[in-house]
């Protein structure tokens, strides 16, 4: 008898969750990153991160759209951008946002930063993969600086694990650090832009 049937893994998964306070629906499928439910890194980070009704926002590495749809139900006067490399990711995050009636967002395929230059945001977000290596992740983060506006912020949540890197990668690219939360697996860290500063990469 086999392990699975093939025909019902090719569906999609879809379900509802609750995440600060908005009710969304996502439709998923097997391969995208914790396609059955949201996952606790994704639930730490949105519980503890400051939004504004204002804030234009990044989801970077947006999978199903689940921290950028959030966002954007939580600015809604601002844009929320959502980016994945993964085109099956892109096409069920443009699904969600429009299954889920949002009209502030946007979802772009683009690997990290390539295709979004000269947008500037007020929040980037991420559940940065742990996969990714730490050239990667520097990386993303110094482009997350550049794309940041005086007092943006950049909020991620990592593998507990990673968290003295991302320390040290923030404190070299913003100047400053917040560890907001430390969860049992996942740590959320906040680094912001100074108000007196152009906005751009340190040098």
């Amino acid at each position: 008898m086999p392990m699975f049937d093939v025909g019902r893994l090719r569906e999609d998964v879809s379900f509802e969750a609750e995440l600060r306070g908005q009710r969304l629906r996502f439709a998923s499928r097997f391969g995208l990153f914790s396609p059955r439910a949201v996952d606790e890194g994704t639930r730490l980070l949105l519980d503890q991160i400051d939004v504004r009704p204002e804030d234009d926002c990044l989801d970077l590495g947006c999978g199903y759209g689940a921290i950028g749809l959030t966002l954007a139900r939580l600015a809604p006067q601002g844009r929320t951008v959502l980016v994945d490399r993964d085109v099956v990711a892109v096409e069920y995050a443009r699904r969600n946002v429009e299954a889920n009636g949002i009209g502030n967002a946007e979802v772009v395929l683009g690997d990290g930063f390539w295709g979004l230059e000269g947008r500037r945001f007020d929040l980037v977000a991420s559940n940065l993969p742990a996969k990714a290596g730490n050239e990667a992740l520097y990386l993303l983060l110094a482009d997350a600086r550049a794309s940041l506006r005086p007092g943006g912020r950049c909020a991620v949540v990592t593998l507990s694990g990673m968290r003295r890197f991302i320390e040290r990668a923030l404190e070299e690219l913003f100047g400053n650090y917040e560890k907001v939360k430390q969860g049992r697996m996942h740590t959320v860290a906040v680094a912001e832009v100074p108000v007196s500063g152009s906005g751009d990469s340190p040098r």
